[in-house]
């Protein structure tokens, strides 16, 4: 299925603000895939499909977790809105085709990150964060970093999820805190 194609059954499954971020997001993956060296194919449809499960609600997001068989962590149950990764990613090889394991797993870590996140995850969970749609304190920063190293990037946004979480009081996901933990071992091990 073709850019176009795609985007077209994307806007069947999108509100006009959730597309507009998508958009953003394809944008921002598109050039963060040159500037490292990605597959920007990979890299666009990834981005495309990243969010097609985000504005289910609670009910119908644990009802396909159980359809599809997906085990989840306490964490997510109760902060439901991290299942829609783990459901997009479902959802883009039953209902888009995609079966390339890349993709989808950029899709199934794209929110709370993960320990050996490959290429393309980095790109997708950064491309998610700093696309030119958000607006919130640090994210100029985090921009700056995501260009100069894409590591550099992640680490900071990683650490910006973090602030947020614990300033409002939300459950942390182990993956977020594994990917902290591993970026901040790798930069100490360079220091």
């Amino acid at each position: 299925m073709g850019e176009d194609e795609l985007i077209e059954k994307v806007k069947g499954v999108l509100s006009p603000e959730r597309l507009a971020h998508t958009l953003g997001v394809v944008q921002t993956a598109r050039k963060l895939s040159a500037r490292y060296g990605s597959d920007p194919e990979k890299a666009v449809t990834a981005a495309l499909l990243h969010d097609i499960a985000r504005e289910h609600d609670r009910n119908t997001l644990l009802q396909m977790v159980r359809n599809f068989g997906i085990i989840i962590d306490e964490v997510s149950a109760a902060q439901t809105e991290l299942l829609h990764q783990l459901v997009g990613a479902e959802l883009a090889g039953r209902d888009f085709g995609i079966t390339d394991p890349a993709i989808l797993n950029a899709i199934r870590v794209h929110t709370t990150g993960s320990v050996q996140m490959s290429l393309l995850d980095k790109i997708i969970y950064l491309a998610d964060f700093i696309e030119p749609g958000r607006d919130f304190p640090g994210v100029e920063s985090i921009r700056q970093k995501a260009w100069e190293n894409l590591d550099e990037g992640l680490f900071a946004a990683t650490v910006n999820t973090l602030k947020h979480l614990l300033e409002k009081g939300r459950l942390i996901h182990a993956s977020t805190v594994a990917l902290y933990n591993e970026l901040q071992l790798s930069k100490s091990c360079q220091e």
